[in-house]
């Protein structure tokens, strides 16, 4: 196996080296990352919440993580992927990690591979650093965020006292299956023998039932053994051992959020033994859980929002909240996609909400071209030009131009800068399809706002 002659001093060195160390960005599989951890010693003795699923994820990670810092909990949280610094993705105490101990993480996990001369991938790597470092810093409870599927996912190495599977859709489908039910299969494999798994996805599929029975889990379902209820001002959650009344609405905006809150609330109440909380820490924790890049809103006039959507369900999402927040001007989309999503899903979803599209490529050797997006609108805009009357079953042609409102730039920022100058005080701006889109603009803001 080839080493660095001199270990690398920073993080942005660690991360450049290893993205050479197992150039194959992803490859699942359990053996190789089991060998490390056992060559480690990385057996953890604090609680562990493992959340998988296709979008909410991050959100239930927010809360859960919010929820117990509020109750005094050291808590570790591993999330992915960052969007401005890698340290976002291990937190102690809500604090992202610092350089040294992140560092020297690495360090260790390096000589562990070279002992068994295997090498790790960029993913499995940071997986193994994180929890290298909630055992140093002896948190008192982890929070897990599943990278890609479950059953072969890094993650899926360590135990969970409760898994959370938030919802179950159509990504990742080259290495996942091309059915909900395949998907669902792979997700569920995160349950784990007489623990709770918890499903807040309103429609399951048979496979997740099937894979908690052959696992032996103990499957808590969202409207069969939880729930809630939404009120004007306020929501109740019910579950198989407590009740909460008047609880606030979430700080994280979207109509799912009270499915993945629920989701959380019910982990909570099948762990009340081991990390117990109160109603005020509940209340607490659902106010101040924050999650940079879900329906961030960064401006009022303009309205400018940011959000990683970047399948249709997470779209059909960012189309609601958009809807709840409706404008009197125009909206501009500045959107750049990997060329492995459901890029035209994406964009029917959001074909009625968007006025303006801005394209450009993400920063990504992965990203979609510019022109494949543009294809892309044009098949969704004509399909919106023919609508089916279905009193007379007759098709009317709506007048659309396809080019007057579809601009191409060389970069996000670009595209981001010239939606800024046409931008009215009562129009808005939407940036959304990937992390790396939402970063760039992230980026942008906070060096702009700075000066």
């Amino acid at each position: 196996m080839d080493t660095p002659g001199k270990l690398p001093v920073s993080v942005a060195d660690w991360l450049s080296y290893l993205e050479v160390f197992h150039p194959q960005t992803i490859e699942l599989g359990l053996d190789r990352i089991s060998r490390i951890q056992s060559e480690l010693a990385l057996h953890p003795q604090f609680p562990i919440i493992i959340v998988g699923g296709t979008n909410g994820k991050g959100s239930v990670c927010a809360m859960l993580e919010s929820i117990l810092h509020c109750a005094g909990y050291e808590v570790g949280c591993y999330t992915s992927p960052h969007l401005l610094h890698y340290n976002e993705r291990i937190r102690i105490g809500k604090k992202d990690i610092d350089d040294k101990k992140l560092c020297n993480a690495f360090a260790q996990i390096l000589a562990a591979c070279k002992s068994r001369a295997i090498s790790l991938t960029y993913f499995e790597f940071g997986t193994l650093a994180a929890m290298y470092c909630f055992v140093q810093a002896g948190v008192n409870a982890a929070v897990l965020e599943v990278g890609l599927g479950g059953r072969l996912d890094a993650v899926n190495i360590f135990d969970a006292d409760c898994s959370i599977l938030t919802s179950v859709e159509l990504d990742h489908v080259d290495y996942l299956g091309e059915t909900r039910e395949k998907i669902g299969y792979e997700k569920a494999a995160i349950f784990r023998k007489n623990k709770p798994a918890i499903c807040a996805d309103i429609d399951i599929p048979q496979s997740v039932i099937q894979q908690a029975e052959k696992n032996g889990a103990n499957l808590f379902q969202i409207n069969e053994q939880f729930g809630f209820s939404k009120r004007e001002i306020h929501w109740d959650f019910w579950g198989s051992r407590n009740r909460c009344y008047s609880l606030p609405f979430p700080a994280l905006r979207g109509e799912k959020q009270l499915q993945n809150a629920s989701a959380c609330l019910a982990a909570l109440d099948t762990l009340r033994e081991v990390l117990p909380v109160s109603m005020n820490n509940i209340r607490q924790g659902l106010i101040e859980a924050v999650i940079p890049g879900r329906f961030q809103v960064v401006s009022t006039q303009p309205l400018i929002i940011l959000d990683v959507a970047h399948n249709p369900s997470a779209a059909m999402v960012l189309s609601q909240n958009l809807r709840a927040t409706r404008t009197t001007g125009q909206t501009y989309a500045i959107i750049a996609m990997l060329q492995d999503k459901d890029i035209y899903g994406v964009i029917n979803v959001l074909r009625n909400d968007i006025d303006h599209w801005l394209v450009s490529s993400a920063n990504s050797s992965r990203a979609a071209t510019a022109d494949y997006l543009i294809n892309e609108i044009h098949k969704a805009e004509a399909s919106r030009a023919a609508t089916v009357d279905c009193l007379t079953n007759e098709v009317h042609r709506v007048e659309t131009s396809q080019d007057e409102n579809i601009r191409k730039f060389p970069n996000t920022v670009s595209a981001f800068v010239f939606a800024c100058e046409q931008a009215g005080k009562n129009d808005r701006i939407c940036v959304f399809g990937s992390f790396y889109t939402v970063s760039d603009v992230l980026q942008y803001l906070n060096t702009h706002q700075s000066k």
